[in-house]
């Protein structure tokens, strides 16, 4: 009986390093994928889903350079720094920018993007009646949940009705179909949607919403995981070697084939 105990005991010690070893060779990223080029999934060339989009390499390059092996997990977006705060993600990398109200939830590392400006996207044919930010008064204008966006309508778009929306997917077809008078989003993402969609515009009022704010990589409030210092070192190699050109251009070219994947995902369980 002692000896059956002690190799039981000597496997469980075994089994609990290995768990406890795989845990320090991941990088848990978590991700809202629907907000291409920055994160979508992708089927690639063996048919498989995938995740991909610039943030997705970003954090690639940050965990290879920190000699750990990245795992991807979607949820939406406005869940993402509460899931962080629980511990179920190393680190959330989702076009976010770092502002006082999410220092509150989140620690952040040194910027590693600047996106080009904020746009407003719109239809096509209602392209003349938005010349200036004071034509959207009264009109119902959407962006995602718990994004800066958000505060874009309500603080620089005088009289607009804001529709918060989790999906970005579904911002946009609610703004196809007629059910929304325009969207609010970061400029590359609705550049993309343009691209995609002859009967979306930028609204020219658009150039009126001024600079946008780099993005940042974020973890725990503290940074309980000690994560930081490591990341900010790989951040300055990756601007250092100009890698993120790299990762735009990847990320366009598989937008511009048309091989992303709509997705979304449900709140998770509270």
């Amino acid at each position: 009986m002692k000896k059956f105990l002690s190799m039981a005991l000597a496997l469980a010690m075994i089994f609990s390093f290995a768990a406890f070893a795989s845990a320090e060779e991941t990088l848990v990223l978590g991700t809202s994928a629907d907000y291409p080029p920055f994160e979508f999934m992708y089927l690639d060339d063996a048919g498989e889903m995938v995740y991909g989009g610039i943030d997705v390499s970003a954090a690639g390059y940050i965990a290879e350079q920190m000699g750990k092996e990245l795992v991807v997990e979607n949820m939406s977006f406005d869940y993402l720094l509460v899931a962080l705060a629980k511990g179920d993600y190393d680190i959330v990398m989702a076009a976010i920018e770092d502002t006082p109200e999410r220092e509150n939830a989140a620690d952040f590392s040194d910027p590693y993007y600047t996106d080009i400006p904020a746009m407003i996207l719109i239809r096509a044919a209602d392209a003349e009646q938005y010349k200036t930010l004071n034509d959207f008064s009264g009109k119902a204008v959407g962006a995602q949940t718990a994004t800066t966006k958000e505060g874009i309508v309500t603080d620089s778009m005088p009289g607009a009705e804001l529709v918060s929306i989790q999906n970005v997917n579904d911002l946009v077809n609610q703004l196809v179909y007629n059910k929304l008078d325009a969207v609010v989003l970061d400029g590359a993402v609705a550049a993309n949607f343009v691209a995609a969609n002859s009967d979306l515009a930028i609204a020219e009022a658009s150039a009126e919403l001024g600079a946008a704010a780099p993005y940042c990589v974020a973890v725990a409030k503290g940074d309980p995981k000690g994560l930081l210092p490591e990341i900010n070192a790989a951040i300055a190699k990756m601007l250092e070697e100009k890698a993120m050109d790299a990762f735009v251009e990847e990320a366009n070219a598989i937008n511009d084939a048309g091989n992303a994947i709509e997705v979304s995902v449900d709140a998770p369980e509270t």
